[in-house]
């Protein structure tokens, strides 16, 4: 057996009964992937190691939830939430998935990793908060319940009625994370002379628009052009406007603006706003969010708005920046520096494609939505450190192949050697001058493409 989740110490909040309970959930996925690799009962053996794994997460987090009441603990609602958001959306499509192909090796590894992946990153952030080891708040400002939920059910049922794709709900907290090629439309709405304005931005993943517009308009080809950003405009555009019908208290639906925005311009939005929902989809043709701003929020500078007279042109210089930009190398960085980070992305965004995270929680969720070519992982972080991450990453079989480069501020000959014994794809010391970083960097592709 290949697969093993490993309790480590960083994963303890100091709550003993919570500790306990974790160590005890990552035991029985253990448990099950030892079943997988028998032949003997293996089918019968996963559906109730599944079902016992299942039956344990929930009471677990009847109890993680009645402990944070008893300390009133200030973050218990949006506690819930998390717990809520596993327990009725991701497990159910999870079981779903297992059913469908009668508990086929596949589905059962995807099982276990969705469950282990996200009691990993559930224990290094939100569990954290319980005894005030992180206090970061992302989600405190949300639609209420009621109208997120209308906000999904009619969006799903849309998207449904206009392209025939049973589409299903896999995150109502996406952060802006990029998946594959994508397309990023931004639509201001509002009401006569009002100040007040609602923001809606969509991001869609290429393959979807040509499997569901371009189909649509008989188009026979996989490339995106121009004839189909403009039809995915107007479609995008009559989609929000069904969506916001549905949800009248959300402001008022006459169109001021719209833009296409690039990933960049994307990430700006996503740091300096708060969003009120971020729904992220899977409908099977393709990934999409549809993320909502309130009123008050806008901020002038995004990009330029189009208009009858520039949107040609508008269009046509989107496609050739896109162009330029896709045959660029990935780049992940993660570093709990923002300095550090946004060093890096200036150094290398001219010849590459860079994403970057504060956490190796992060980088996981970012790595799945959209594979990197190399990752420069920061060997000094808080909560989990570069050698976490990357026994992380190396214990997920896509990503066991993705070549990864230290970034560290130590030089001294034990510190190096300590990175080097975890056989990264190298090291890059962050004294270094940027061109001689940038260097590096660029000797390291052509090596590989040689």
């Amino acid at each position: 057996m290949d697969e093993q989740f490993v309790w480590r110490e960083e994963y303890e909040i100091g709550v003993e009964s919570i500790d306990r309970e974790h160590q005890r959930l990552f035991k029985i996925i253990n448990k099950v992937f030892s079943f997988k690799d028998q032949d003997k009962d293996s089918h019968w053996a996963c559906q109730e190691g599944l079902k016992y794994f299942k039956t344990h997460a929930l009471k677990h987090f009847s109890e993680e939830e009645a402990y944070m009441a008893s300390i009133e603990y200030p973050g218990l609602k949006e506690h819930q939430h998390v717990h809520q958001v596993f327990r009725d959306i991701t497990l159910p499509a999870l079981e779903r998935e297992l059913a469908k192909t009668d508990y086929a090796s596949d589905a059962v590894d995807h099982f276990l990793g969705v469950c282990a992946g996200w009691l990993i990153g559930h224990t290094l952030t939100e569990d954290q908060d319980i005894t005030g080891k992180r206090t970061v708040r992302k989600w405190e400002k949300l639609l209420p319940r009621e109208e997120l939920k209308v906000m999904q059910k009619v969006i799903i049922q849309l998207v449904f009625d206009m392209f025939h794709l049973e589409s299903h709900l896999i995150s109502d907290a996406y952060s802006g994370e990029k998946f594959g090629k994508g397309i990023y439309y931004r639509l201001v709405f509002g009401s006569g002379q009002s100040a007040e304005k609602s923001e809606v931005i969509l991001a869609f993943e290429e393959t979807l628009l040509i499997n569901t517009v371009g189909r649509v308009m008989g188009i026979q080809t996989n490339k995106l052009d121009s004839m189909l950003i403009h039809a995915t405009r107007y479609t995008a555009r009559q989609f929000v406007e069904r969506v916001m019908e549905s949800l009248p208290n959300l402001g008022g639906h006459e169109l001021k603006e719209e833009n296409i925005l690039s990933y960049e311009q994307l990430q700006k939005i996503f740091q300096r706003e708060t969003m009120q929902a971020s729904l992220l989809f899977d409908t099977g043709a393709g990934y999409f969010a549809y993320c909502f701003i309130a009123p008050h929020l806008l901020e002038e500078g995004v990009g330029t708005p189009i208009q009858g007279q520039n949107a040609l042109e508008e269009v046509e210089k989107y496609l050739q920046r896109r162009e330029a930009q896709s045959d660029k190398r990935k780049i992940l960085v993660v570093d709990d520096s923002m300095t550090i980070r946004e060093g890096m992305k200036r150094l290398l965004a001219e010849d590459y494609e860079v994403a970057v995270v504060d956490s190796g929680v992060a980088a996981i969720r970012t790595m799945t939505l959209n594979r990197p070519d190399l990752v420069l992982l920061d060997y000094e972080m808080p909560v989990c450190d570069g050698r976490q991450t990357l026994e992380m990453l190396r214990g997920v079989k896509e990503f066991d192949e993705i070549p990864v480069i230290f970034l560290t501020g130590r030089s001294d000959p034990d510190s190096v050697r300590r990175v080097m014994a975890l056989k990264p794809a190298g090291y890059l010391l962050k004294d270094l001058k940027p061109a001689e970083i940038k260097k590096k960097i660029d000797a390291f592709f052509s090596v590989l493409d040689a």
